[in-house]
């Protein structure tokens, strides 16, 4: 929000809401399609899921195209979250990165397929179940998967001496803008 007010303030241009409230997803197709890094989701649906879904369809059901079309999504995401880990840290991919969005892939594709079922549309799971389990299947996968490359890469022993540095830049130019 803060980033937002000042990016409309600095140049007078609103900027699309990246998050929609991530910490409430009822399910994973919920929390990737609906509320988490929105921009990433805009830009991946018609440049890989779309096409790699109509491609598919020629040759399999549609289920099945949707399915491989999940697939590919979260693979492309992982292949390049590895590449953005790789320039971050320096360090060569592990694969842990896209494991964990083969992994995030697979179990949204089975959800998306098991809620197509007759007898499943029918039953609702509450939101006091349903919430805690994906937000915790999330919490886990991540520090399971996603954080260790960052960790070994010494990220978060950076990360404050980058954030210092910025701050210290931009105050610099703050207070010399008029000298």
């Amino acid at each position: 929000m803060l980033v937002k007010a000042l990016v409309f303030i600095s140049l007078g241009c609103d900027l699309e809401p990246q998050f929609n409230e991530p910490y409430l997803p009822t399910s994973l197709q919920d929390f990737w399609g609906r509320r988490w890094n929105l921009m990433v989701t805009a830009i991946l649906r018609p440049a890989v899921y779309d096409p790699v879904q109509r491609i598919a369809e020629w040759k399999m059901s549609s289920d099945h195209a949707r399915f491989l079309a999940v697939l590919a999504t979260f693979l492309v995401s992982g292949a390049v979250h590895e590449l953005i880990f790789f320039y971050i840290t320096h360090e060569m991919p592990t694969g842990e990165v896209t494991w964990f969005f083969v992994l995030h892939g697979v179990c949204t594709a089975v959800e998306v397929a098991v809620k197509k079922r007759t007898f499943i549309r029918r039953w609702k799971m509450s939101h006091m179940v349903s919430r805690p389990l994906t937000v915790g299947f999330v919490v886990l996968t991540t520090g399971w998967l996603f954080f260790p490359p960052l960790i070994r890469g010494g990220m978060f022993e950076k990360l404050p001496n980058e954030v210092l540095l910025c701050i210290d830049f931009v105050k610099h130019k703050l207070f010399n803008f008029g000298s």
